[in-house]
């Protein structure tokens, strides 16, 4: 069969299919949480059976090994010349729906709601009639075998950077994590080691691959993070996890964790915010993780009322 005549029949294939435009974002998290919400709108049949997601060209390596898992979609490239709204995709005709949530980081509903609620609107769900259950990162940890990684067994693994710096735990912040973390269990953090800690706390390097992501969550016993993909992946795969949240109301983010304990903090920037305005943002972000000056009793407490339950007898 030549180009042309491939080209017809996968034009006849797509009409009875749905495509969705930027199909849930740039980064790991909202790959994460969109792909649960279009598992839940297939079951549910509100979008026929191997719907089309658009991705833009030269994501992160992760992003795309997330949708590569996903065996229930087809991904294909959406040309930088359509990445935003204000340019008609040249091939809306040939599907029977397209959903355009391009550029949905800026959408008002995105940034004041639940994120999975979000997607499952734009797919045509109505959220309340989702049990909890299936809000849930369910579709993720059944496709994805994760590989074991050479650290000691029940170590804890703590997470200080985010997709973006707005969110990120500053150094002292992770220093006396780190530090109260290791009178509890072995301690794996994705962050440089503070002076003094390099023999007893683990720095792993960046993970090679999606599975060995997942193996890194998946084989902890507890996850302590800002707000970043690990929450998510810690959900999927049954990991307790204290998560910190500088710029979103946790409820938005991990409401249907049964294994998550939330700390929101209070920045004086626009809750919501995807992005920094400017470098005043970076400085209010980064006095909201020092409410009491330099008395962290605060986050000893969070850390300690989460350990409890993750230590605690069965």
């Amino acid at each position: 069969m030549n180009e042309a005549a491939l080209d017809a029949a996968q034009s006849r294939s797509d009409f009875a299919r749905v495509a969705i435009l930027n199909g849930f974002g740039r980064v790991l998290g909202d790959g994460i949480i969109g792909l649960q919400a279009l598992y839940v709108a297939i079951k549910l049949g509100v979008v026929p059976d191997r719907p089309v997601v658009y991705r833009l060209p030269c994501l992160p390596t992760m992003v795309q090994a997330v949708h590569a898992a996903a065996e229930f979609v087809e991904v294909r490239t959406l040309p930088w010349d359509f990445a935003t709204p204000n340019t008609r995709f040249a091939e809306v005709g040939r599907f029977r729906r397209v959903i355009d949530i391009r550029d949905f980081a800026f959408d008002p509903d995105f940034r004041r709601s639940s994120m999975i609620d979000f997607f499952l609107r734009r797919l045509g769900v109505e959220p309340s009639l989702v049990p909890p259950s299936s809000r849930r990162n369910t579709w993720l940890a059944r496709r994805v075998p994760p590989s074991r990684p050479r650290l000691p067994n029940g170590y804890v693994l703590v997470c200080p950077r985010a997709s973006t710096p707005l969110r990120d735990m500053p150094d002292a912040i992770h220093e006396r994590i780190l530090q109260r973390a290791l009178t509890m269990a072995p301690v794996v953090t994705q962050g440089s080691v503070p002076r003094g800690l390099e023999s007893d706390v683990v720095q792993v390097p960046p993970s090679t691959s999606f599975a060995a992501l997942c193996g890194l969550v998946r084989y902890a016993r507890w996850v302590i993070s800002t707000d970043t993909a690990m929450v998510h992946l810690a959900d999927a795969f049954h990991v307790p996890c204290l998560a910190f949240f500088p710029t979103h109301r946790p409820e938005w983010r991990v409401r249907d964790y049964p294994l998550c304990m939330s700390a929101a903090l209070r920045t004086g920037i626009p809750l919501g915010a995807e992005f920094a305005r400017d470098a005043n943002d970076h400085a209010l972000a980064r006095v909201a993780w020092f409410p009491d000056g330099e008395d962290l009793g605060w986050l000893d407490r969070a850390v300690g009322l989460s350990a409890l339950s993750v230590w605690s007898p069965d």
